[in-house]
């Protein structure tokens, strides 16, 4: 029997008190639902953020327009 073992890298186990960039905490993005809105939350979860709550999505008439919450790690609890 092999037995797996994995090692986190020193980057995935530290994780910055505060956003990069000066971004704030909290963050609320929007916009129409396309691959450039899907890109600005995949690049979010990859900054560190996290989802917060579920998607919302409406319709404007001519475009489906998505909002995602998201927060950095122990900004909200």
């Amino acid at each position: 029997m092999t037995v797996a073992t994995s090692i986190a890298s020193p980057a995935n186990t530290t994780q910055a008190s505060a956003p990069p960039d000066g971004l704030p905490a909290y963050r609320l993005l929007t916009g129409p639902d396309d691959a450039s809105f899907c890109r600005r939350v995949s690049d979010a979860l990859a900054r560190g953020y996290r989802l917060y709550g579920s998607p919302a999505a409406t319709f404007n008439g001519q475009n489906v327009i998505v909002a995602q919450a998201i927060v950095w790690p122990g900004a909200a609890g």
